[in-house]
């Protein structure tokens, strides 16, 4: 438990440069919590994300102002569960994850509809518009995901290449 903790909290154990050499490193150092009080972070934002999801979907069918609603409620759903990462490893280092190579064309995927999703909704009004950049926000968010489980892309990729 005590490796877990580590690694999730950037102590590798490596030994690595602790110069402090950016203001974002040292914000960060500065700003760590103890490991219960990252746990009941990690919690709230992520059954909050998942509420405000679940929620998002009950409203989808309310004529007239279901899908604007949903729109938001599932941008601020999936806003949440990515924060609730950020309590685990810290902001920097999440931030330094999601632009890693492996994950930074599903990133900026996710980061666009989830601005998409709200223009749509408010500024034009479109709701086909919408509902088609929700979906496409589920699908990178989705994608991001699995690249933190080793080998499930891979996996995921194989099995539509054999449904097809």
């Amino acid at each position: 438990m005590d490796k877990l903790k580590q690694v999730l909290g950037g102590q590798d154990g490596g030994g690595g440069s602790s110069d402090g050499s950016g203001i974002l490193e040292r914000a960060n150092q500065a700003s760590t919590l103890a490991w219960g009080t990252r746990m009941k972070g990690f919690l709230i934002c992520f059954i909050l994300g998942a509420v405000c999801s679940i929620l998002a979907t009950c409203l989808l069918w309310i004529p007239g102002f279901g899908l604007p609603v949903f729109a938001v409620l599932y941008t601020v759903g999936n806003l949440c569960a990515l924060a609730s990462t950020m309590f685990l490893i810290g902001p920097l280092r999440q931030l330094k994850n999601m632009c890693a190579k492996v994950r930074a064309l599903a990133t900026t995927i996710m980061l666009v509809c989830l601005v998409l999703t709200l223009c749509a909704a408010f500024w034009w009004k479109n709701n086909g518009l919408a509902l088609l950049f929700c979906v496409l926000q589920f699908l990178a968010f989705t994608w991001y995901g699995l690249s933190y489980i080793p080998f499930a892309r891979d996996a995921v990729t194989k099995l539509f290449s054999l449904c097809m």
